[in-house]
């Protein structure tokens, strides 16, 4: 008795379904994932490079996001702001951000100056920290922003002293009206001359780009479509044998 192969339309047109969707899904996790490739070298090259000056010049972003950089100029003292929800091993705090005004110029740009512990009795109350006077060359990271976590709601309008979720530069710029750089530069030596007060921490978590997560999930979706089509295959020699 020879092999006999019965078609069916419905399964064919639900494998075909499957299939796409699987190849399009797995395509789209590739595409992340060479995505993260590429900022993953972006990321080694900005860390082995030296550091960019910044002089004042408007900058876009991307042109800067991961290079090390070093600027000089001074902290805008009475504009500081507290990044709620930044927990450091296992202690809750704050990031602090504070406008740089660039020497020389009119620009600012938001530095992202450490990790402060929060007051475990009074959660209100603020970290005492030292902030450097007068003009001072500091080194640090640009990064988008200082990190993102789930804020429920518009973000607030932002004021001095102000314990928020999140903050980013150009809402910086708007509510406080300095000029700012489109980017934060996560500070990662002391302020010189002037140092630092010591109790902030600056171990920057590095950011997680998930490489082998899309790729996981590439495989994935692409066995997804494999497994369909070989379903169908042996379903159909069954019905035929069956039959």
């Amino acid at each position: 008795m020879g092999i006999a192969f019965r078609f069916k339309l419905i399964p064919f047109v639900a494998t075909v379904l499957v299939v796409t969707l699987g190849i399009q899904l797995g395509n789209w996790q590739q595409r992340r994932a060479a995505q993260k490739i590429v900022l993953q070298a972006k990321l080694a090259q900005g860390n082995a490079s030296a550091p960019m000056l910044l002089d004042g010049a408007p900058l876009a972003a991307e042109a800067v996001e991961f290079r090390r950089v070093s600027v000089t100029g001074e902290f805008v003292a009475d504009w500081p702001l507290y990044l709620d929800n930044r927990p450091s091993d296992g202690r809750s705090g704050f990031y602090l951000l504070m406008p740089f005004k660039i020497a020389g110029s009119n620009m600012h740009v938001l530095v992202a100056r450490g990790w402060l512990p929060r007051d475990a009795a009074d959660r209100a109350k603020l970290p005492v920290y030292a902030t450097p006077a007068g003009t001072v060359t500091l080194e640090g990271t640009a990064r988008l922003d200082a990190g993102h976590v789930m804020e429920l709601g518009k973000t607030p309008v932002l004021t001095p002293k102000a314990i928020v979720q999140n903050a980013d530069p150009l809402q910086v710029a708007k509510d406080s009206g300095l000029t700012m750089q489109p980017f934060v530069v996560l500070q990662t030596s002391p302020a010189k001359p002037a140092g630092d007060d010591a109790r902030m921490v600056r171990g920057w978590p590095a950011p997680s780009l998930g490489v082998e997560k899309h790729q996981g999930y590439a495989f994935q979706w692409y066995a997804l479509s494999a497994m369909a089509v070989i379903f169908f295959v042996v379903n159909g020699f069954r019905r035929g044998k069956q039959k």
